[in-house]
């Protein structure tokens, strides 16, 4: 057994005791391999695939900055355009309290000042924290939310990670775009790339059951913030996904406007405070044994999941789990070596 034999086997190991579906896909230079173990889970005993779908919780973050990269290479906005003249027009006068303008560049950097969770989320949804507390906030909360957020940090001098920044950030872009997030993330991203699978519907015929501490969870739903955590996505259309990061778009698959997002999406942006991590839109960028990883964790309830690449040595990484997160990380700390040994990184972090 070779050493990235083992760092797989490590990483389906690191989901146990509670998935019972588990996912790792590899791509390492011109090969391609998505490993499968268990079943969908509940009573659904048909075994996971790789076309079994999971939920990616905040990987979704990936999809909605390469959207945003897409618009703004088709000339549909630019990236330091001013958030709330983006707002549908019915929410224009909806101002944030804030010293200086948010732009979608402090969205998709976490750096917009905004809190990690919008005001009003979880009014009345404590008691189904351990469940789903996103089920209840739809759209016009999320309008309700913008005049009571205060924004603490001048926007663009300070790292914040938010979901509702970036929930805030894909719902401008479906305003933009004119559809829908999900919708507009299929024609603009999914079916250009060829994911069949990926989406934001919660009903996928293969999708797998998700699990907290051995207890099956309902489908994700997350109505007012889909950018920031309803896609869904099997483990083969995640490692095109990361091959379209590698390769850029095939021919077919969209052409120059695509590519150039991809391209745009890796651009560093800023170092994170207190390391020497890089953040570009979403994407984490970090230099490990030699190599230079891009990386994002996602989680919900009942699923988690890991997706990475380097452009160095043409690897990428995808592994999913039907199981919620653990306290030490074990799954995606698993899946992060899997990477750093498929990237040929060398010992030590």
């Amino acid at each position: 057994m070779n050493e990235l034999d083992t760092a797989v086997r490590a990483a389906a190991r690191a989901a146990a005791p509670y998935a019972t579906a588990v996912t790792v896909a590899v791509a390492r230079e011109d090969r391609d391999q998505v490993r499968c173990h268990g079943h969908l889970g509940h009573e659904r005993s048909a075994p996971c695939t790789p076309d079994t779908v999971f939920e990616l919780g905040s990987v979704s973050k990936t999809f909605t900055a390469l959207l945003l990269a897409e618009l703004a290479a088709h000339g549909e906005l630019a990236l330091d355009d001013p958030v709330e003249r983006l707002l549908p027009p019915d929410w224009r006068p909806v101002t944030v309290r804030s010293p200086e303008p948010i732009r979608l560049l402090h969205l998709a950097t976490h750096t917009s000042g905004l809190p990690r969770l919008p005001p009003g989320l979880l009014a009345g949804a404590v008691p189904n924290w351990s469940g789903n507390p996103y089920a209840a906030f739809g759209e016009e909360k999320l309008r309700a939310a913008l005049p009571r957020t205060t924004v603490r940090a001048r926007p663009g001098s300070r790292y914040r990670y938010s979901n509702y920044g970036v929930g805030l950030l894909g719902r401008v872009l479906a305003e933009t775009g004119g559809l829908p997030y999900g919708d507009l993330l299929a024609e603009r991203v999914c079916r250009p790339l060829g994911l069949a699978a990926t989406g934001c519907s919660p009903d996928a015929p293969d999708r797998a059951v998700g699990y907290r501490r051995g207890r099956a969870t309902p489908p994700w739903s997350i109505p007012g913030l889909p950018g920031a955590g309803a896609v869904r996505s099997s483990g083969a259309d995640l490692l095109r996904y990361l091959r379209a990061h590698l390769d850029g778009p095939q021919p077919g698959d969209g052409g120059g406007a695509l590519k150039e997002a991809l391209g745009e999406a890796q651009r560093a942006r800023l170092r994170r405070p207190h390391s020497s991590d890089e953040l570009c839109l979403v994407w984490n960028r970090r230099r490990s044994g030699g190599r230079e990883l891009y990386f994002h964790t996602g989680a919900t309830r009942g699923f988690t999941a890991f997706v990475g690449f380097s452009r160095e040595t043409a690897s990428a990484v995808a592994a999913l789990a039907n199981t919620g997160p653990t306290l030490d990380g074990r799954f995606v700390q698993a899946a992060y070596e899997v990477l750093r040994t498929a990237a040929g990184c060398r010992a030590g972090r």
